[in-house]
């Protein structure tokens, strides 16, 4: 089985390591070697279930996203948000090191194991998942996320689907998005001794809340980097054809 492996090594303020290697497959992006035994209680589909949740508890016992998140707990779980710590983020491709919080350090793998679960809401996460950018800012997840989202309805339109150019879809995904964070929270403080892993995914949910007041009010932030292209083509559209 061809994987995708990506090495998350945290030096904890003890000088201590907890290291998480995660084995995506190559075509499903199905994260490997996730599998625990005797899972928490806070795990169970019934505890805080998503308002929108499309699971039944006879085909999924446990909620499928929190069940990636069990090993990020129990490891992570007793650090409090402003810890200072040393990420390291090792691909095929390159290494991306990081001092930085506990809080953001968590939110990047956590924002990663979230995209390659079960959940049908973050099917949309995986294929930035497979091309996954640690400590992503603000503009940065806007670029992905709406590039992912057109790359999307380029496959669909090639097919003969019908598709949306005004990314109406998008929005609809980062409220669903937004609805799994509250649900998933509330789980958390149910799992947590301490504040990092709840406000980790408080985290992740800001980068939500960008883009679901409007994409195109998010969209504005990015728009100046494309002046000098978007003349250039408005420009040849003008040209007479000899």
């Amino acid at each position: 089985m061809e994987t995708i492996n990506i090495l998350y090594t945290f030096t904890l303020p003890d000088k201590t390591k907890e290291v998480f290697d995660l084995r995506l497959d190559t075509h499903t992006l199905k994260l490997h070697g996730s599998t625990i035994e005797n899972l928490p209680s806070w795990t169970r589909l019934d505890l805080h279930q998503c308002p929108h949740c499309p699971l039944t508890i006879d085909m999924y016992p446990n909620c499928p996203l929190s069940v990636n998140l069990v090993n990020i707990v129990e490891r992570l779980g007793l650090l409090i948000s402003y810890d200072k710590i040393h990420v390291e983020v090792s691909t095929q491709e390159r290494i991306v090191s990081r001092n930085t919080t506990a809080q953001q350090g968590i939110s990047s793998l956590m924002g990663l194991v979230i995209a390659v679960s079960e959940c049908p809401h973050t099917d949309f996460l995986k294929p930035m998942a497979r091309f996954h950018l640690p400590f992503a800012n603000e503009e940065e997840t806007i670029w992905r996320a709406t590039s992912t989202y057109l790359l999307a309805q380029y496959f669909l339109v090639i097919k003969g689907h019908r598709i949306d150019l005004e990314l109406n879809g998008l929005t609809r995904i980062y409220e669903n998005i937004e609805k799994l964070n509250a649900s998933i929270v509330k789980r958390l403080r149910t799992a947590s001794k301490k504040d990092s892993t709840i406000n980790a995914l408080v985290h992740l949910d800001v980068f939500a809340k960008y883009i679901t007041p409007g994409v195109d009010e998010s969209l504005d932030k990015i728009r100046h980097i494309f002046t000098k292209f978007l003349k250039k083509q408005i420009s040849s559209q003008y040209k007479k054809v000899p």
